[in-house]
Parts: C-alpha cells; sequence; structure tokens
C-alpha cells in the first residue's frame, strides 16, 4: 500500500468520527432529507410527452444579473441555480416536473403555489407583459357532471413580472394572476379565468375530490421566452432548482 494513503482501522473509525461530529455542526441544512423528509429529487425532469419542437428547459448556475444589478435581486433566490427554460416561438412547449411525487395528492389540499421568475424586456417585446411561464398541474378533476373525464390540466396564468433584468420576488399563484382547466370540466375554463380560490371551489362539486398526476413548470405554445424560475413552491416546500439537481426545502 502507498505509505502517504496508508492507514490503520483505527485511524479510520477515529476519522469518521470526526468528520460526523463536523458535519452535524455545520449550519444549514446537510441535505434536502433534512429539510423536509421528503426528497423528491430524483423525480424532476423535462416530461418529454408534454414536449414539442427544440425547446430547453434545464437546470443551470445562474443567472446572474443583469449587468449593473447588484444585492438579492441579481442572484437566484435559492442556492447558485435555476431552472433556465428557453422556447422559440408559439411552436414549441415544455413541461419540467415531477411525474411521480405528487401523484394521487388531493387537489383541495393545495393552499400555497408559487415562484421566483427572472423576466427579460425582449421576452416582454415578445408578446406583452404577461409573456410569464406557468405553473400547472395535470389532475383527475372527477367532476360528478363529466364521470368519465379522468384527466384536464389546471394551469396558473401569472401576471406581469413586477420586474425585468433581474430576479423577481415571491409570485404567490393563490393571490395574482388567474387559473383554468384544459377540458371545460367546470366554468373555470381559458376563457373564464378564475382566481384560485374560484378553481378550486369549481372542483368541489360533492363528489369524488380531484387528485393531481403532475407538478410542473412550463411554458408554450404562445411566445417566444427565455429566462429562467426558481424556488417553485408546493405548500410548505420550497423546490430549489440547482445545476446538481432540484433540493427540497423546508418553506420559512
Amino acid at each position: 500500500m502507498n505509505a502517504r494513503f496508508a492507514m490503520s482501522r483505527g485511524k479510520t473509525l477515529a476519522a469518521a468520527a470526526l468528520a460526523a461530529l463536523v458535519a452535524s455542526a455545520l449550519p444549514g441544512p446537510a441535505s434536502a432529507v433534512a429539510d423536509t423528509g421528503r426528497d423528491h429529487s430524483e423525480h424532476w425532469g423535462v416530461i418529454t410527452r408534454n414536449t414539442i419542437g427544440s425547446p430547453v428547459a434545464a437546470l443551470r448556475d445562474g443567472p446572474f444579473g443583469s449587468f449593473g444589478v447588484q444585492g438579492s435581486a441579481a442572484r437566484p433566490p435559492h442556492g447558485r441555480g435555476s431552472l433556465g427554460i428557453e422556447v422559440a416561438d408559439q411552436s414549441e412547449k415544455v413541461d419540467f416536473g415531477n411525474e411521480v411525487d405528487f401523484f394521487g395528492d388531493p387537489v383541495l389540499g393545495l393552499t400555497k403555489v408559487g415562484f421566483h421568475v427572472f423576466q427579460t424586456g425582449e421576452n416582454v417585446d415578445a408578446g406583452g407583459a404577461e409573456n410569464m411561464p406557468n405553473i400547472r398541474f395535470e389532475i383527475d378533476p372527477n367532476v360528478s357532471a363529466h364521470p368519465g373525464d379522468n384527466y384536464s390540466t389546471l394551469v396558473w396564468v401569472p401576471d406581469a413580472a413586477p420586474v425585468t433584468g433581474r430576479w423577481s420576488p415571491y409570485i404567490d399563484a393563490t393571490t395574482t394572476g388567474y387559473w383554468y382547466l384544459t377540458g371545460n370540466e367546470t366554468a373555470c375554463n381559458q376563457a373564464a379565468e378564475c382566481t384560485f380560490a374560484q378553481v378550486k371551489a369549481s372542483l368541489n362539486d360533492g363528489g369524488e375530490k380531484p387528485t393531481i398526476h403532475t407538478v410542473a413548470v412550463g411554458k408554450g405554445r404562445d411566445h417566444m421566452w427565455i429566462g429562467a424560475v426558481d424556488g417553485l413552491r408546493v405548500n410548505q416546500t420550497v423546490y430549489d432548482f440547482e445545476a446538481d439537481g432540484v433540493k427540497a426545502r423546508r418553506a420559512g
């Protein structure tokens, strides 16, 4: 054995114990499991069946900036990374989400939803101030009037981002923007915008309760959009998008 790397069993055990002691003393969470008791990071990615064209939805570092921007707005709100999204035009669509861990969860149990966004002036020029990514829940609506309908997408359309060229504050999907269902299961369809409370009430018709299939952040098919999202919140968990994976953290 190379002498530089040789170590007795006793020294190895002692080193391991010391490392564990140091790790326990470090500030901050040691892992996503420690944050929430529920680590979803391995189940996040592009939902291929909901992707059209050649868009990009990739975990990345940054963005940092734009140039001249300083302070908290100049960096992702959680960690160093974010989910970068690039959609060229109305021919493309992408969803980045989780098809495993939310399956069967109650739609009516949703109480907190939202995210932070990095919006640009170029995106506004391309599609207007409300050219923004969406939060989408694929669900089983379980509406009594449509007993054979077990699929719809519950979509949040944000208002205009409060800032451009920098990271936004948290945007609360339960109090801003509007919601709709893609299958016209209730009066909350794309032609009749609903608040968060209204869309939940429309699904609570006294029969079997609606359940979640998947959760995603998405964009398209409408306008070019090139930007980023971070800190997706679903109830008491914030999903921190980092270049090396998605970290589940307890909401503060």
